[in-house]
């Protein structure tokens, strides 16, 4: 199945599955996928089901479509090509035909039968897995900020005791 998959700060990691034969693209919510970014139009494109492939094509977008920082009017994407509508970066993903597939991972894979319980989280040296202590941060504004509301509230407790006892 293809699906996009945005890059971009703000939308990073939101995924939209390509099922239908006409998927719209844009900043506004009558689109199929809504990108409410200002730099990319009401109706900015659609993507097209054509057999085994998917065709991105611009609807006249008033800051573009790129695919490699090529502006394009209709392309027909390959899994992993990045599209950037007007600001917005996605990646494209297809499942990729069984003769390109192996059943073995690469190299730089780590497979873990088990998965990893908490030990072996919390101990370095096992599966190379670092520890790291995390801490809160200090957060001095919080604590100005009660400060500020406490001192407020008292000259506000007094402006009313001072109309009450007149």
């Amino acid at each position: 199945m293809a699906r996009l998959v945005l890059l971009s700060e703000g939308y990073t990691g939101r995924t939209f599955d390509l099922k239908v034969e006409q998927t719209t693209v844009g900043r506004t919510s009558d689109n199929a996928i809504e990108i409410p970014d200002g730099s990319v139009s009401s109706h900015h494109g659609e993507f097209l089901l054509r057999g085994a492939d998917v065709v991105f094509r611009d609807l006249g977008s008033t800051n573009g479509s790129f695919l490699a920082n090529e502006k394009i009017a209709e392309v027909t994407l390959k899994h992993g090509q990045l599209l950037r509508l007007g600001q917005i970066e996605m990646r494209f993903e297809s499942e990729l035909p069984a003769s390109k597939s192996s059943s073995k991972p690469p190299a730089h894979t780590a497979v873990i039968p088990g998965g990893v319980n908490r030990e072996q989280l919390s101990t370095s040296g096992s599966g190379g897995a670092k520890t790291s202590e995390f801490k809160k941060k200090s957060n001095k504004s919080t604590l100005f900020f009660l400060i500020g509301i406490g001192v407020i509230a008292v000259i506000l407790i007094a402006i009313l005791a001072m109309l009450v006892l007149k």
